[in-house]
Parts: structure tokens; C-alpha cells; sequence
């Protein structure tokens, strides 16, 4: 069963998320948040396996609740962040990429792209939509990093990835799932997720997401390929 937190100031959309995810089967939604703040709190406190969090609402914004929230899970162990935005090139998507969001949905996406996205977020087995993602995070890509952050660089013999590795990361920062990565190598499925796993665990990423922000700031793919 994937449980789900709804964090957004308007409460016609919490609300009316809440209905249409907790009437799909496997989906329960656990509370409603109309802030940042108490997203964290209820995030805390009710320890769901999906937080759907707006970017912008009083109090704490969705940005600085995800740091907030995921700062208590370096591992993979800690609840998914779905990102929830009214702009496909919201600046504070590429940020919450960075503080570990698994993805992002605009609010006007269809009924059943939510249902997939929040179960795709919860297995942690691919990027959210494809299309749009991809031109979001190139256009992140060309950005310069945020005052801290680490850039990785890849290549022998520095990289703690074997050539197979390094090939199944730049197939996941393109946006492609586990089956399409195994039929693009030519390799079962559960070697391809076996890969994804050694890479996560290697690079200390806690899912997809932060891998396809470590191969476009590593430099492993350039925005465009």
C-alpha cells in the first residue's frame, strides 16, 4: 500500500488530490497539509511513502520543506518528494532536484498521469515524464551550481563506476525506465536493476532523480544528447 501526504495552500487541490488518489487501488492518503511546516511535521509524525509537495505556500515553501524533510533520511529509506508545480520551468524545481526531490507533476496534468506518477515515485523505478523532465533538468543542467554544491566529475581514474555502470547512468538521465535500458543494452532486467542499485549505492544518491542531476553536473551527459 503507498501512502500519501498532500502539502498545498489551496485546498480545493489538496483536497480534491486527496479524493481522487485515495479512490485508486493501493493508495491511501494519510493527511493534508495546507503549509510547508506542517507538511514536515506530518511527514515526520505520519512517515508516508509519497509527500506530494507544492513549490509555493506560506510559512515554509516547498523547496525549503524538502530540504527540511529529507535531511532526516540520507539513505533511500525516507518518503518520496513529488514536486507539484503550476510552471513547467518553476525555479524552484531545479533547486528541489538538488535537495533530493524524486521528480516533479504539473497541477494540471491529467487525472491518471497523477496516479502514475505517485506510483512510479513510490517504486523509485523511473523519472516522471519523460518528455517534459528532460528539457527541465538540460535547462538546469546550464545553470550554475548553487552556492555548496559538490560537482562530481566522472572518468578514470577517478570514477567509482565500471563502464557498464557509466552506460546504464547516461541511459537513466535520458529518462528511460529499466526496460527500456535492457532492451537498449540488450541485458535482463534484473541486471539492469542491479546496475541501478550498484550506482545509487557507489554515488550515495538516494534515487533516480539525484543520479540524473549527478550525470548532467559530472558532465557524463550534456544537455542536448
Amino acid at each position: 500500500m503507498i501512502s500519501c501526504l498532500i502539502a498545498d495552500d489551496q485546498a480545493m487541490v489538496r483536497e480534491g488530490f486527496g479524493a481522487l488518489l485515495a479512490a485508486q487501488p493501493g493508495i491511501t492518503v494519510t493527511g493534508l497539509a495546507a503549509d510547508g511546516a506542517e507538511a514536515v511535521r506530518l511527514a515526520r509524525q505520519l512517515r508516508p511513502s509519497v509527500v506530494l509537495m507544492d513549490v509555493r505556500m506560506p510559512v515554509l515553501d516547498g523547496l525549503q520543506a524538502t530540504r527540511e524533510l529529507l535531511k532526516d533520511h540520507a539513505d533511500q529509506d525516507g518518503p518520496k518528494v513529488l514536486m507539484l508545480t503550476t510552471f513547467d520551468l518553476d525555479e524552484y524545481v531545479y533547486e528541489a532536484l538538488r535537495a533530493g526531490a524524486s521528480g516533479f507533476l504539473l497541477k494540471d496534468a491529467p487525472a491518471a498521469e497523477l496516479t502514475r506518477a505517485v506510483r512510479v515515485v513510490a517504486a523509485g523505478d523511473a523519472l516522471l515524464a519523460p518528455s517534459v523532465t528532460r528539457r527541465l533538468i538540460a535547462d538546469f543542467a546550464k545553470r550554475p551550481p548553487a552556492r555548496g554544491t559538490v560537482t562530481a566529475t566522472l572518468g578514470p581514474p577517478q570514477s567509482p563506476l565500471t563502464p557498464r555502470e557509466e552506460e546504464v547512468l547516461t541511459l537513466i538521465a535520458r529518462g528511460l525506465s529499466n526496460a527500456e535500458i535492457s532492451d537498449t543494452l540488450v541485458i535482463a532486467e534484473q541486471t539492469t536493476k542491479t546496475h541501478v542499485g550498484r550506482i545509487l549505492m557507489k554515488l550515495q544518491l538516494r534515487d533516480r532523480a539525484q543520479a540524473v542531476v549527478f550525470a548532467y553536473e559530472s558532465g557524463l551527459v550534456t544537455p542536448g544528447e
